[in-house]
């Protein structure tokens, strides 16, 4: 999948082009979509990448605020997301559990990150993974499936789904582009938020186990 879930590569840009919508990939097409240019972009989509070259990731154009939305866990429990997760470094990603490629190698690239970063570092990052296809993943289905990607981490990936319309307005708030073909055809971008509740990075396909620790180092504080 890429950034919208059918891979693409990611083109270089000068230091001044516009930046380039976030991307939807189709665990095995690609389509942009602009940012509606506010700070707060739900009901938008982020742009990547900016001028800027501060991460190891794709510097965000404008910083995205944490999203606020209300899930299902992999216990049964509601989840707020930004209530759970408010003032800890979070990566957040829309994906599901039968995807052959690309949400399987995020979840891996993650949790070699998080074994690579300093445990202290480790021990604050929250993983988020909303499903983009809730009529397949359930919580039980969720929690067999980031069981195989955060079974020695200090904090367990946290798997969420919920009706189709929660799972909308989720990527609405979030400002990643909808997922399509019964959520086949997803966002690739990983997004990882501050203790200021902002993301002023993600990653894509086009990035590496190697590139999330660094960025978590640099975002954590380390």
């Amino acid at each position: 999948m890429s950034r919208v879930h059918r891979t693409r590569l990611r083109p270089a840009l000068p230091a001044l082009a516009l930046a380039a919508g976030l991307v939807l990939s189709g665990c095995g097409g690609s389509s942009g979509a602009d940012a509606d240019g506010g700070h707060d972009h739900s009901g938008g989509v982020a742009d990547v990448e900016g001028p800027q070259d501060d991460y190891a990731g794709l510097d965000l154009a404008e910083p995205y605020r944490r999203p606020s939305f209300t899930l299902t866990d992999t216990t049964g429990a509601p989840y707020d997301f930004r209530a759970a997760t408010a003032g800890r470094p979070t990566l957040l990603f829309f994906g599901y559990t039968e995807c052959p490629d690309v949400c399987p190698t995020t979840m891996a690239d993650v949790a070699v990150a998080l074994r690579t970063v300093d445990p202290a570092i480790a021990e604050q990052v929250q993983l988020v993974f909303v499903t983009t296809d809730p009529g397949t993943d359930t919580p039980e289905v969720l929690g067999e499936y980031l069981g195989r990607f955060d079974a020695d981490l200090p904090v367990g990936f946290v798997g969420l789904t919920g009706t189709e319309d929660e799972v909308v307005q989720a990527q609405l708030a979030a400002g990643v582009p909808q997922a399509e073909d019964d959520g086949r055809l997803h966002s690739t971008l990983l997004l990882l938020y501050g203790a200021d509740d902002e993301a002023d990075v993600a990653f894509d396909t086009g990035n590496t186990a190697s590139d999330i620790a660094s960025d978590l180092r640099k975002v954590a504080g380390a």
